[in-house]
């Protein structure tokens, strides 16, 4: 057999796909594994020009993520523009485990989607004004390759924010 994702014949060992069904897994070697769980090497990562139209629906979402996660290389976007789910494989794609290493200032973790306050006046740059201590920002978005940054809506304007300045309402 070889690697769902890079088709490399190698050692396989499962590797749960969270976010989905229960039990759900792919088979993966020990490269591709090591790189989702570390820092991903964009050249290996070329192979999902293929495996992204796997029938295997684990197979496909852990493509759709790891193109999500090389968004700064023009293939990857390019790859991710063209590969359609539907609709219940994107959400279970989009549904990344709630412990990304993003946690406010108290050190609570931080998901897609959460409410924080924020605990320090914070001046935005290029909008000219200030993000008030006690404001209350809805509906978070995490960057996926920085666990310092959110990003949310302060006053209409999207912001990225430090989380050491935030805390979990």
């Amino acid at each position: 057999m070889s690697c769902a994702l890079c088709a490399t014949d190698a050692p396989l060992t499962p590797y749960p796909v969270t976010g989905g069904p229960d039990g759900a897994s792919v088979s993966l070697c020990a490269t591709c594994a090591d790189q989702i769980a570390g820092t991903p090497d964009p050249e290996h990562w070329r192979c999902l020009a293929s495996t992204m139209w796997s029938e295997d629906t684990p197979t496909q979402v852990l493509a759709a993520r790891m193109l999500t996660r090389l968004s700064d290389h023009d293939w990857a976007r390019d790859l991710s523009d063209q590969l359609w789910l539907d609709d219940d494989t994107r959400a279970w794609a989009d549904n990344i485990p709630r412990d990304s290493g993003h946690r406010d200032s108290n050190g609570v973790p931080l998901a897609q989607g959460d409410t924080v306050v924020l605990i320090k006046d914070l001046p935005v740059k290029g909008a000219n004004f200030t993000a008030k201590r006690g404001t209350a920002v809805r509906g978070i978005a995490l960057v996926h390759d920085n666990p310092a940054h959110i990003e949310g809506r302060v006053e209409g304007q999207r912001i990225v924010i430090l989380t050491e300045f935030v805390k979990k309402r």
